[in-house]
């Protein structure tokens, strides 16, 4: 009787259908995954040295701010994809 029973348990067991929210990206990428100050201010003073200041204080601005410290970071991988383009 009991291995009736169990095998009526194992054939209820329905297999686990995702919610919407678990299958939601995150609306910002985790924080840990995005690039830190210092890699993207490696980044912008190797293209510095390579004679491109111009072009890295476009870079800067072109986000509305007047340093890459008030850069958001949230916005530094976008910032390292027009470094790439360069």
């Amino acid at each position: 009787m009991a291995d009736s029973i169990e095998s009526l348990t194992k054939k209820e067991q329905k297999p686990h259908v995702a919610t919407v929210e678990e299958l939601r990206e995150p609306a910002t990428p985790q924080k840990y995954n995005l690039p830190t100050l210092e890699e993207v201010r490696a980044k912008l003073a190797s293209l510095s040295k390579a004679g491109k200041q111009a072009q890295v204080r476009e870079l800067i601005t072109g986000f509305g701010v007047k340093k890459l410290s008030d850069i958001p970071r949230e916005k530094y991988p976008e910032l390292l994809e027009k470094v790439e383009v360069m």
